[in-house]
């Protein structure tokens, strides 16, 4: 009986200590941070500043889209971080005065960034900068989308993202919507 009386006081000692240490060096906020990082920071913000983006929004699509890894490559032929197809990238890569060299350079990090923000930044233009469309563009396509609300399928206010009928698509905006959602719980 006394072995386990000791054996309990050990335990609750323990458990004590572990909780004070958890809430001493907050360890929920740096696994959070680990789950949901910034990484590329140096790029994200310059650039998500420069087309008046919140920099938490691009992590977000660089999570969904590839979890940082700068060499993904879909089977659909998306590259990057930020999963540009080829044809958007060198599209949008001319109107900014940078032109892909070779397809190889979508997976440079700061180029890839920098052109996914910038064609992030269009939708938002054409989307009437709602974040709902622009994103559910970035993964489906702008004329899809406008077929969508010209059909009644989607709002043009993005409110009723539960009707996209592309399940991929649907799935990918829920997980972009509940990424910035994380991140702005973590670093803002």
């Amino acid at each position: 009986m006394k072995k386990q009386y000791k054996i309990v006081i050990v335990i609750t000692i323990v458990v004590i200590i572990l909780v004070t240490a958890i809430k001493v060096f907050n360890v929920k906020q740096i696994i959070l941070q680990k789950i949901y990082p910034k990484k590329y920071e140096e790029y994200v913000e310059k650039y998500a500043k420069e087309v008046n983006i919140d920099p938490l929004l691009i992590y977000s699509i660089i999570k969904a889209e590839s979890n940082f890894k700068e060499k993904a490559k879909s089977s659909s032929g998306a590259q990057g971080l930020m999963q540009l197809m080829e044809a958007t990238a060198t599209e949008i890569a001319n109107k900014i005065d940078e032109p892909l060299i070779e397809e190889e350079s979508l997976f440079e990090p700061e180029k890839n960034i920098l052109i996914g923000t910038t064609y992030y930044s269009e939708l938002l233009k054409i989307f009437d900068e709602n974040m709902i469309l622009a994103v559910t563009a970035y993964n489906a396509g702008i004329g899809t989308v406008n077929q969508w609300i010209e059909s009644g399928t989607i709002k043009k206010d993005g409110s009723d993202i539960e009707n996209i009928p592309y399940k991929e698509t649907n799935m990918y905006v829920r997980k972009i919507i509940n990424n910035y959602k994380m991140y702005q719980y973590i670093y803002e």
